[in-house]
């Protein structure tokens, strides 16, 4: 009876083992789901930014509006008959500005202007 019940356990063994570490197992099933999961966010991430690019891309192409704020963001461009003021206030401990209890205030116009 014993030796019967030997085999049978050995053969259960036997099958179960390529249920949960064989090549189509529980655990390598769970496995791809976590990788599925994780290309899926990624995707997502890059379908977001290529809108984001492709909004900005037709934005540039249509309207001067995005072509004007892209020169004064990033080249500090103003436009003729403008004065361009900017307010700073006085550095924090670690180096960045601090909320500005009095603000100075530094303009600068138009070269030609009095």
């Amino acid at each position: 009876m014993r030796l019967i019940a030997l085999c049978l356990v050995t053969l259960l063994v036997l099958i179960q083992y390529p249920l949960w570490l064989g090549k189509g197992g529980w655990l390598r099933v769970h496995e791809l789901d976590l990788q599925v999961a994780a290309a899926h966010e990624k995707n997502d991430e890059a379908k977001a930014r290529n809108a984001k690019l492709a909004s900005e891309v037709n934005d540039l192409k249509d309207g001067t509006g995005a072509v004007e704020e892209r020169a004064r963001l990033e080249l500090n461009m103003i436009k003729n008959d403008e004065v361009f003021v900017q307010i700073t206030g006085p550095a924090g401990k670690d180096g960045t500005a601090a909320p500005a209890s009095t603000p100075t205030t530094n303009q600068v116009a138009k070269p030609g202007s009095p």
